[in-house]
Order: C-alpha cells, then structure tokens, then sequence
C-alpha cells in the first residue's frame, strides 16, 4: 500500500527455535494463499514441456498437471516439478490463475501479463477455454469473429437481430473471455434433418482442431435431439467437410424450408453426414 516492494526471507522457524531454510516455491504459494491472490507468477529455467520435442504447454488444468505429474514415466524436468506442484497447490487453495514463465525469454513477464496468449504455462482449476452454449451476451464477439469471413463471402451474412433470435441453436468457444470459434446447429420441424452453419474460427486461432470440436460437439447435440441427417453448405470448405465424412446432396434433399432460403447466387455446395444412433448403430 506504501508503494514498497516486499522482500521475504527464506529463513524460517520453528516455535522451538528451529531454522528452517525454505524454497521460494513454498514462500510464494503460502504468501499468495494467504493475501487471496488472483495470480501467481513463477519464473523458471525452462519451459514447461510435457514430452520431450513437444511445444510449450500453453494451459493445463490443475487435475490435467497433476496426472502428468503422477503419470509412469513422466518426462517433466526435475528443474519444473518443484514450481508445477507449487502453481497447482496454489489453485486448488483458492488462488485463480498461476503462471510458469521461462526467464530466459526477454520481456518474458510484460508478454506474459499483457498479451492474451502469452509465453508462459497458464494453470487453473477450470479450463482456461471451453466450449459452451451461447447465450444474448455472446452476440456481439460472434458478430465480430464471422463478419470477416461474411465480407469475404465464406459465409452469409446475418444481422444482429437474426442473430438474436436464433441464439439457443448456437455453440461458442471462449478464451479468455474472447469468443475465438462458434457454430449453429439449426432443426427443422417434422423432419429429422439439421443444418451445421456458421462454423468459424478466429484467423488467430486455427490449426489447433477447434473447428473439429465444434463439429463434434454439434453432431452429438443433433443425435441427442433425434436428428438422423446433418447437413451443410458451404462454397470454399467441401474438401474439409467430405475428410469428416460428408458427401454430397441434392438441393432437392433440402428441408422445404431451407430450400426457399436457398440463394443460387451463393452457388453452395450441398453436403450431408448420417448420424449414427446413441447406441453406435447406423441410421439407415
């Protein structure tokens, strides 16, 4: 509160007068606990990999670390262990967030703090990106994450209001309060047909198979809801979706409705996947 930086001693003691010499892990988790800390910044030797050759862990879960900890031959450095057990003991203690930060890298902390991806490991109790239902306050991120692709004439364009209405059907990821990825599964009464639309994933995002998740996600909410086919139409991604196990249809095979709301102009490709039954069988 004065504006001064605190220094804490590693040396400790015990009510019988014992010294005890402390690492700094257990000084800065028990400080942390015990202020009611958001955060706990750990800066280390090295980057936290999980397997020898493999790219820096960007988020892990406190339960996810400690199962790689725990794991039979575990490949975490012994010079990491001591600053991810103490950054879980921390989370699961009520402290929100921990970071493990490599110290060799120039301007590590500032990139770290102030960059939404930063450099470092994030470690919390909860995911620090999940995928969810959308909901009214979703509307205006997913306006920003489709209307690039919208202007370029991969997908259609939809108002605010469309948008609005049609909200329940949609599914979001979200990073860090940033939706970076959505899709829509729209149903069509008295039919057992869906339609997959909108899926869209941030220019900064992709390659890391959130739009296969997304996918994933939608098909098993359409075979929870009795969909039998799951169809999409798009101008640019048909080999993306064909690798997934949709092949082409008719626009004829279209829903009534959807074939009013069908623009030649856009020269879509028409493209369907049967689902299979909860209990692993085919539909047809």
């Amino acid at each position: 509160e004065a504006g001064n930086v605190v220094l804490l001693s590693p040396i400790g003691y015990s009510p019988t007068g014992e010294v005890f010499n402390l690492s700094a892990e257990e000084i800065a988790t028990s400080t942390a606990v015990a202020l009611g800390a958001s955060k706990l910044i750990l800066l280390m030797e090295q980057a936290l990999h999980l397997a020898e050759g493999r790219a820096l862990v960007q988020q892990i879960t406190t339960g996810e670390a400690e199962a790689a900890m725990a794991a039979t031959g575990s490949t975490i450095s012994e010079a990491v262990l001591p600053h991810l057990r103490a950054a879980c003991l921390a989370c699961d203690s009520g402290v929100e967030r921990a970071h493990l930060i490599d110290r060799h890298i120039d301007g590590s902390l500032l990139m770290e703090l102030f960059t939404r991806d930063g450099v470092g490991t994030l470690i919390s109790k909860t995911p620090y990106e999940a995928t969810r239902p959308a909901t009214s306050h979703d509307v205006t991120g997913i306006l920003e994450l489709i209307r690039p692709l919208e202007d370029s004439g991969i997908l259609v364009q939809r108002s605010r209001e469309r948008l609005e209405t049609d909200i329940d059907d949609y599914v979001v990821t979200e990073r860090d309060g940033l939706i970076v990825a959505c899709a829509a599964l729209h149903v069509y009464p008295n039919t057992d047909m869906g339609e997959l639309a909108c899926l869209a994933v941030q220019a900064g995002y992709r390659g890391a198979k959130r739009g296969e998740r997304l996918l994933q996600h939608v098909e098993a909410r359409a075979r929870y809801l009795g969909i039998r086919q799951l169809f999409a139409l798009t101008t640019r991604t048909s080999h993306w979706f064909r690798e997934r196990g949709y092949l082409p249809l008719s626009k004829d095979a279209l829903p009534a409705e959807r074939r009013q709301s069908y623009s030649p102009g856009r020269n879509s490709m028409v493209l369907g996947k049967t689902l299979a039954l909860p209990d692993g069988s085919d539909s047809t």
